[in-house]
């Protein structure tokens, strides 16, 4: 018997909405406690109970990064190290979900030199300055990209937390990593680079229904933390069509966790975008993809910077 074929709906410009190096059969090493909301050889697709309303108020951030120039620098005892020249983004999107209105509620542009040069010092490109960032290591090329989201993380962490108020629900465009401090936030994954659970339990999460959830698991990855899988409307037929994995904090109670998982359900699919007008539909939420559109516009034009940069090396 042959397998099924689904076609993702995604755009294949932005890669698949599952991108497992070795397949959906390629499990991840992490550990997994599978026994936080129910017992693992009970668990079974979850709906919202009933009572549970979505927050007044939800604040989505998300941040963007572009590389402006690769560098090299050229150091007092002869030798040399690769840099690079980046800008990027955050910002945090404000809905208000009882006057049924969202409106952009912060956002900040840096940028940065990333470079493991002893000597470098921040580049000035004009009116704009490029503040060196000094990374660890010897500071390989195809490393130094990966180095922008330190500094990224924070400046999300900095907008964000400027609009909170007692209440809201932070919505984080992917995992939390060190923002698990962040009261009431998720972690949204709409890419799933791996497979936590086990076959029997990944066929539950394959096999959900628009507006449904698997149970509360936790992860004991680096990072670790709380998460849950729920499949928001119109994703198609694959069996990841519209999967995202929604996370939380690990210090938080495990019944709190569970509640987060309840508001998620009732939050998170009214923001889901369609194909006619995303290519990454449903996953990548509406007002993200408004977010992203509004802070690339405000990286400025990289060709423009890039001739800059170019100007100020000859200058030196």
């Amino acid at each position: 018997m042959s397998a099924r074929l689904f076609v993702d709906a995604w755009d294949p410009a932005y890669g698949a909405s599952f991108e497992a190096a070795g397949g959906p059969a390629a499990p991840s090493s992490a550990q997994v406690q599978t026994d936080v909301e129910l017992p693992p050889d009970e668990w079974r697709p979850l709906t919202a109970p009933d009572g549970i309303e979505p927050p007044d108020v939800v604040l989505l951030v998300d941040g963007v990064r572009r590389i402006d120039a690769s560098v090299w620098t050229e150091e007092p005892d002869g030798g040399s190290f690769p840099g690079v020249a980046a800008s990027y983004a955050a910002g945090v999107v404000r809905c208000d979900l009882r006057r049924g209105a969202a409106e952009l509620a912060g956002a900040e542009v840096e940028r940065g030199l990333f470079t493991a040069s002893p000597s470098a010092g921040d580049v000035v490109a004009g009116q704009i300055r490029y503040t060196v960032h000094r990374v660890g290591g010897t500071g390989e090329m195809s490393k130094l990209p990966a180095a922008v989201q330190g500094p990224l993380t924070a400046l999300e962490v900095k907008v964000s937390g400027a609009v909170r108020d007692d209440g809201d629900l932070l919505v984080v465009d992917g995992p939390l990593r060190n923002r698990r401090q962040l009261p009431r936030t998720l972690g949204y994954i709409k890419t799933q680079h791996s497979q936590y659970l086990d076959a029997r339990h990944t066929a539950l999460v394959t096999g959900l229904r628009p507006g449904e959830r698997s149970p509360v698991f936790r992860l004991g990855t680096a990072w670790g933390g709380y998460s849950w899988y729920l499949r928001l409307p119109g994703g198609g037929r694959g069996p990841w069509a519209g999967i995202v994995r929604v996370e939380c904090s690990v210090e938080l109670a495990e019944q709190q966790a569970i509640a987060l998982a309840h508001l998620s359900l009732v939050t998170l699919p009214r923001f889901a975008s369609t194909p006619y007008k995303d290519p990454r539909a449903p996953q990548n939420l509406i007002p993200i993809a408004g977010l992203e559109r509004r802070l690339r516009a405000r990286l400025g034009d990289g060709r423009l910077l890039h001739r800059a940069l170019t100007f100020a090396s000859n200058a030196t």
